[in-house]
């Protein structure tokens, strides 16, 4: 049975402020929520429709409240609930300000669509990026739309917010900072290292002037052909898939 604390809590992690404050965050599916409790998330509480617990089970014998199908719709966050639906503790990081010497990493400047950083999380951990730098302007990591669109790939990737022009300035010098612009140089031309970082800007604005200051290689996706007229641009989380693939590919050489 759902309390009706309980379901105000769920609601109530639906906005920014709250989860801030508790710490918690929603999460649901069974590979989402799986995939979270093998990573070692910490399950406060998980939610199960008998439906669901007659042919699923949790990893690590983690226990499920049952609840009925009606009280699930008025829990879930989405439009056709998928049967289980879990609180867990949001993790606590110390920033790895080291990670981009040894290893690629992506950093986030901006980015404002939960989906868009969903999906560039579940992007990251396809192709081994296990830290995402992200400016204080980007959307919450843990809303349960970016959560969704993750499918469980957020408890394998580190997500860190932090003032992004000071972190670049840091790095800047140490390691190659890439970033996307149209006057860039053509990625498929240019020499890729398998360390560094790859900045991605905002939707509509791209990298920030803060930002930019601090990238040391301006790369650019070329369309094809080039004389061709063409999209004026590239969806965020599709531009960052190419721009990690190119990468991953130059690695494997």
């Amino acid at each position: 049975m759902l309390s009706k604390a309980t379901l105000k809590l769920i609601k109530s992690l639906e906005l920014k402020k709250y989860r801030k404050e508790s710490g918690l965050f929603v999460a649901e599916g069974t590979k989402t929520v799986n995939d979270l409790i093998a990573s070692g998330f910490i399950a406060e509480k998980v939610f199960a429709t008998k439906d669901w617990s007659v042919s699923h089970t949790l990893k690590n014998g983690i226990a499920t409240i049952e609840v009925s199908n009606e009280e699930m719709s008025k829990a879930s966050f989405l439009r056709a609930p998928q049967g289980v639906l879990a609180i867990f503790r949001q993790p606590e990081y110390d920033i790895d300000t080291e990670a981009p010497t040894k290893r690629l990493c992506l950093a986030l400047d901006n980015i404002q669509d939960p989906g868009n950083m969903g999906t560039i999380i579940r992007i990251a951990d396809w192709f081994g990026i296990e830290e995402i730098y992200c400016s204080h302007g980007c959307t919450d990591a843990f809303a349960p739309k970016t959560i969704q669109a993750t499918m469980g790939a957020i408890g394998r990737v580190k997500v860190f917010y932090t003032d992004l022009p000071e972190f670049l300035s840091g790095i800047k010098g140490r390691v190659p900072v890439y970033g996307t612009f149209l006057d860039g140089e053509d990625m498929y031309g240019k020499d890729l290292q398998n360390n560094g970082i790859i900045v991605m800007g905002n939707e509509g604005n791209g990298i920030s002037t803060g930002c930019a200051a601090h990238v040391t290689e301006r790369i650019f996706i070329p369309n094809y052909p080039a004389e061709r007229a063409t999209s004026e641009s590239l969806n965020v989380s599709m531009a960052t898939a190419i721009i990690c693939s190119e990468f991953r590919r130059r690695a494997r050489r």
